[in-house]
C-alpha cells in the first residue's frame, strides 16, 4: 500500500516557503558580514561546502521557519497514522536535522554534508538505496525534481509550475498538486509604498525658500521617485537580514519575506532593479543629488547592519537619514538649505526616533530587549526624557532663526512666527505623548503624515508662516 511506504520530502520551497541556503546567508551577513561574503566568493562553486561554511557563521531558527500549510498537515497526518516522515534536502545536514526535529519526523534525513551535494540524481540516488525502486512518495517544487520523481511511487508538487505536474502525467505516474507561490501584491507589499510618503520632505528646502515654479517642483518630484527606489531597496535588504527577530515580532511577522509569502531569492532580484532605478534616476538629476543618494543608502545599509542594534546611534542615524531627504530636496530642486533649517530638523527627527522606540516598547510583549534592538522597557524614562530635550532644541533653534537676516528678510510680520511657536510645541507634545503610551504606529512619520489631528496641528503652523511671509495676502486678498 502506498500509505505505508514513507514519505519523503524536499524542504527548500516544499515543506518550507523559504530556503535555507538564503536564510544562512543573510543572517550571516548581519552578524559577520565580510567573512559571508568572502565565503561566497571563495565557495560559490563548491555549493556543499558554501552551505556548510554558512551554516557555521550562522545557526538558524528552523523552528520559526515559514512552513507550507498543506504540507504541515500532511506530515502531521502521516505520522499521527504511523507512517515515516523523513527530510532529504539539498540544505545542510545540521539544519534539516533540526528541523525534523522541530517537527517530529525520523531521526533519519538526506541532506549535504559539506563534500557531497543532495540534489537532483544525487538525492535519487540516496533513497532509492534505501527503500528500493518505488519504494517511497516523493513532495517537491521544482525540476531538479524530476529525477528523484521518476524514481517514486507518487510524485507530490507543490507550486506553481503546472508543466512538472504534465510531463509525470504523461510518463505514467500518480501526482497529486498543492498549489503555492507569490504573488506580485505580496512583493509591492514588501516595498512598503506606504513610505514612500515620508519623502514629502524633500518639498520643505522648496517651501521654506518660498519657492513655487514648476520646474524645480518637477525636479523635486523626479528625486522622490529615486528616493522611494532607494528606500525600497533597504527596506528588502532591512527584512531580509531581520527574518528572524521579524518572526519574533507579534505584527512583523507577517510581513512578506519573514513569512514565506515571498522567496528571499525574488527579494534580490527586486533589491537589484529598485537600485539601479534609485542611482539612474540620481544621476539624471546632477552629481549633488546622486551624491545624497549613495550616502543615504550607505547609510541606511549601516543601518541595517550594525548601527540599528547600538542604543542612541540608531536614533541618531535615523535622525540623519531623514534630514538627508531634506538636503536631497534642496539637491534636486537647486534651492539653496538654510543651515538654521536643517538644525532645526534634526532635533525633531531626534525626537521622533526616540517617539518610535518608545512605541516599540510600549507594545512589547515582554520587558526584554527588542529583538534586533538595544532597548528594553527600562530605557522607556531615558528615551521620554530624550524626546523632550529634541523637543525644547528644536523651539530653541527655531526661535533663533526668527531672528535672523534670513528671517527678516522672508517674513516681514516676524511676531506669528513666535505665535507658530505654539502649535509646533503643541504637535512634537502630542507626538511624545501618543508614543510614550503606545497610541500610535511604529513610524511616526507615517503615522504623522496620516493623522487628520496632527495634519490640522501643522496646517495652522504653515498658515501662520505663510501669513507672516505675506503670502496669503498675496494668494488670497486678505
Amino acid at each position: 500500500m502506498a500509505e505505508t511506504k514513507p514519505l519523503v520530502l524536499d524542504v527548500d520551497g516544499t515543506f518550507l516557503r523559504t530556503d535555507m541556503l538564503f536564510e544562512c546567508f543573510w543572517a550571516g551577513l548581519g552578524r559577520d558580514p565580510l567573512r559571508v561574503l568572502r565565503i561566497a566568493a571563495t565557495q560559490f562553486r563548491n555549493p556543499a561546502r558554501l552551505k556548510r561554511e554558512l551554516a557555521e557563521v550562522a545557526e538558524i531558527r528552523t523552528d520559526l521557519l515559514p512552513v507550507q500549510p498543506d504540507m504541515k498537515t500532511l506530515v502531521d497526518e502521516s505520522i499521527a497514522a504511523g507512517r515515516e516522515v523523513v527530510l532529504a534536502s539539498a540544505s545542510d545536514e545540521s539544519q534539516v536535522r533540526r528541523l525534523a526535529a522541530d517537527h517530529g519526523m525520523s531521526d533519519r534525513i538526506f541532506a549535504s554534508d559539506g563534500g557531497v551535494n543532495l540534489k537532483a540524481d544525487t538525492k535519487a540516488a540516496a533513497l532509492v538505496k534505501t527503500y528500493g525502486e518505488k519504494g517511497f512518495d516523493y513532495a517537491g517544487n521544482e525540476a531538479a525534481d524530476l529525477a528523484v520523481w521518476t524514481h517514486a511511487e507518487n510524485a507530490l508538487i507543490v507550486g506553481q509550475d503546472a508543466s512538472l505536474a504534465r510531463k509525470l502525467t504523461a510518463e505514467g505516474h500518480s501526482v497529486t498538486e498543492y498549489r503555492d507561490g507569490w504573488t506580485m501584491r505580496d512583493l509591492i507589499r514588501a516595498l512598503r509604498p506606504h513610505q514612500w510618503v515620508k519623502n514629502v520632505l524633500l518639498l520643505l528646502p522648496m517651501l521654506a525658500a518660498h519657492t513655487f515654479e514648476i520646474a524645480p517642483l518637477l525636479l523635486v518630484l523626479l528625486g522622490m521617485a529615486s528616493f522611494s527606489a532607494a528606500a525600497s531597496t533597504i527596506y528588502i535588504v532591512n527584512d531580509l537580514l531581520d527574518l528572524e527577530a521579524d518572526r519574533l515580532h507579534p505584527k512583523k511577522k507577517n510581513r512578506p519575506f519573514a513569512s514565506g509569502a515571498v522567496p528571499i531569492r525574488v527579494g534580490m532580484v527586486a533589491t537589484a532593479i529598485l537600485g539601479v532605478v534609485a542611482l539612474g534616476i540620481g544621476a539624471l538629476l546632477g552629481p549633488a543629488f546622486l551624491g545624497v543618494v549613495v550616502l543615504y543608502m550607505i547609510l541606511s545599509l549601516a543601518y541595517s547592519l550594525k548601527l540599528k542594534r547600538m542604543r542612541w546611534v540608531d536614533i541618531a542615524t535615523l535622525a540623519g537619514l531623514y534630514t538627508l531627504r531634506v538636503v536631497a530636496g534642496a539637491a534636486a530642486s537647486q534651492v539653496v538649505a538654510s543651515g538654521f533649517m536643517l538644525v532645526f530638523i534634526f532635533p525633531i527627527f531626534i525626537t521622533l526616533g526616540c517617539v518610535k522606540r518608545m512605541t516599540e516598547l510600549t507594545l512589547a510583549t515582554s520587558d526584554e530587549r527588542l529583538p534586533g534592538r538595544g532597548y528594553a522597557r527600562t530605557d522607556r524614562g531615558d528615551l521620554l526624557n530624550v524626546s523632550g530635550l529634541g523637543m525644547v532644541g528644536a523651539l530653541l533653534i527655531f526661535f533663533l532663526y526668527s531672528m535672523s537676516a534670513q528671517a527678516q528678510t522672508l517674513y516681514p510680520d516676524r511676531w506669528l512666527l513666535w505665535v507658530a511657536l505654539i502649535p509646533i510645541a503643541w504637535w512634537m507634545f502630542r507626538m511624545i505623548r501618543l508614543g510614550y503610551f503606545g497610541k500610535q504606529d511604529y513610524d511616526p512619520i507615517v503615522f504623522a503624515l496620516r493623522d487628520k489631528r496632527g495634519l490640522g496641528i501643522l496646517m495652522i503652523t504653515l498658515s501662520l508662516m505663510f501669513y507672516a511671509a505675506g503670502l496669503l495676502p498675496q494668494w488670497f486678498g486678505f
